[in-house]
């Protein structure tokens, strides 16, 4: 993967969509999530056209604030999942990345106070509409005993969809990298609907 990746989320559809690009455009991922599911259950395609299949991201249970939320590859062998860190979420986005079954990744947002604001101003009409240009968080990755940044996703100013650019900081292994992703886009899909 070629970095700075960044992910385009449409707000204007039934069915939760997202597109992933490089840093040369070229499209790597496409994100349709099931509508009406019990548990989250998402398909990432190789591209727009959805004809090929690349990794499923399935929670382990309905509705929880500690779910765990698997990635699998084509052949349904388990890579890694992501898991938001219940109570510590509350106030702060906090998400655990592990790549197999060894937690490897930690996902912090940077400024709650963004959140706060938006959903304040967010409920008021017309004014509400400019919150997804002016409020943009930005959420800081770093690798499990250390405090050194490995990536940052930040949300991009836009008006009719959710842009993200991820920046990365320290080189990580490619399975670690697919993983990675995957947190991200399910982290984006699941901070949607908190607000």
């Amino acid at each position: 993967m070629q970095f700075p990746l960044s992910i385009a989320f449409k707000i204007l559809t039934l069915v939760p969509q997202m597109s992933v690009r490089d840093a040369a455009e070229h499209e790597i991922g496409y994100v349709r999530s099931k509508l009406f599911a019990f548990r989250e259950n998402v398909t990432v395609f190789s591209d727009a056209t959805q004809s090929q299949p690349i990794y499923g991201i399935q929670a382990d249970r309905v509705i929880d604030f500690t779910a765990n939320y698997h990635f699998t590859d084509r052949s349904g062998h388990q890579i890694g999942f992501v898991r938001r860190e219940g109570f510590k979420s509350l106030w702060r986005a906090h998400y655990i990345i592990s790549v197999g079954a060894q937690a490897t990744f930690e996902v912090r947002e940077a400024n709650p106070f963004v959140r706060l604001v938006d959903n304040l101003i967010g409920e008021i009409p017309f004014i509400g509409l400019l919150t997804g240009y002016i409020l943009n968080p930005t959420y800081n990755v770093t690798r499990i005993g250390t405090d050194a940044l490995s990536f940052t996703m930040t949300k991009q100013p836009a008006f009719l969809e959710s842009r993200f650019a991820i920046v990365q900081h320290a080189p990580v292994e490619p399975d670690e990298q697919a993983c990675l992703l995957l947190g991200l886009m399910m982290i984006i899909l699941l901070e949607r609907a908190r607000g």
